[in-house]
């Protein structure tokens, strides 16, 4: 069938691509910055000596850094997300049938037909990951195969196969690169942050003229992970609403896609409705375990805690838009988009 490319999801590609090498060195020059300008005139001042050094960056390093970081997560970013998920590939013997479905739609939009990976959780779920149309794979989950079939199992493969088409996988994959590593190297801050209090107590009962060092190391190391941690908050939020916002159009133009490739809207909205029921249905371990730092690359959201188990969480969701539209709304899309086919009939 004639594809038409979604213009304005490949502008957003090209933005987003962009900012991935531009933001890593804003980062790291604003950590250095402050390591040069506050960080050793504050050691100067609680040391009372002169500190005669200052951080220098060279950016054409960092950004070949940033290059060669991309390169690795280009290359591999599709293994990663199969092992985090434990999904396996599989090949046409072992499922037959779903390969047959994933041949005769991707010849509709003349594509090479993906791998095929199973995660073998219950959480019913799909995505596509991949550096390339030619090296694609598509995963969908047991839970997925033990709830859709027939139409609605297509839609689902249709969708993501409209991922592969729209070559936005790979881009979502390497740009979930800053938004990890500043999210680590601020939970790192925090952690240090945390031991620190087991310092403190181990010299409780020192002498005041021992303590006195140790008090003056306690408050430059403080200072200097509240900033980082602050810093890199900052950056964090900057890329993490970039990749919010991308996966939220990447999702509407797949939506469209599998509707073209299908010709039924209506099945993708089925689908859509029925795992949107069953989730919440599914124990939060499990939904835990299919996350795996990969959720906005899911046909479905997971709805889960960021970053950790529990009410206690690090990061309030409310902060952020969601990875995807609301299920309501792309099931009205979708029915709106059935409508438009049947005047047109």
């Amino acid at each position: 069938m004639q594809w038409d490319p979604d213009r304005a999801l490949q502008v957003r590609m090209a933005v987003a691509i962009s900012l991935l090498a531009l933001l890593p060195l804003a980062f790291v020059y604003t950590l250095s910055w402050t390591i040069t300008h506050i960080i050793v005139p504050l050691a100067e001042v609680l040391f009372e000596t002169r500190i005669d050094w200052q951080l220098t960056v060279s950016l054409p390093v960092i950004f070949v850094l940033t290059v060669c970081g991309l390169g690795v997560q280009y290359l591999f970013a599709d293994r990663l997300a199969l092992h985090s998920v434990g999904a396996k590939r599989v090949t046409p013997e072992d499922y037959p049938n779903l390969h047959t479905r994933l041949r005769r739609l991707s010849q509709q939009v003349d594509l090479a037909a993906p791998k095929l990976a199973i995660s073998p959780s219950s959480v019913p779920n799909a995505f596509a990951t991949g550096r390339s149309q030619s090296a694609a794979t598509v995963v969908v989950t047991q839970g997925l195969l033990d709830t859709l079939d027939g139409d609605e199992l297509n839609a689902v493969l249709a969708h993501e196969l409209a991922h592969v088409k729209n070559r936005d996988a790979v881009v979502m994959s390497v740009a979930y690169v800053l938004p990890s590593f500043t999210y680590v190297v601020a939970v790192a801050a925090y952690t240090l942050l945390g031991g620190l209090w087991d310092v403190v107590g181990h010299f409780h009962h020192s002498d005041s003229d021992d303590i006195r060092p140790l008090l003056a190391v306690i408050v430059l190391f403080v200072v200097s992970a509240v900033l980082t941690i602050l810093i890199s908050a900052i950056f964090w939020i900057g890329s993490f609403l970039l990749f919010r916002l991308l996966s939220q159009y990447r999702e509407q133009a797949a939506d469209r896609g599998a509707a073209n490739i299908t010709g039924n809207p209506l099945a993708l909205a089925s689908a859509l409705a029925t795992i949107d029921e069953t989730i919440p249905t599914i124990p939060d371990r499990d939904l835990r375990e299919l996350d795996g730092g990969i959720e906005a690359l899911y046909l479905a959201p997971l709805d889960t805690p960021m970053f950790t188990d529990g009410d206690d969480a690090l990061i309030s969701r409310d902060l952020f838009p969601e990875s995807h539209p609301s299920t309501d709304e792309r099931i009205s899309y979708l029915r709106g988009l059935a409508a438009d086919q049947e005047v047109a009939g």
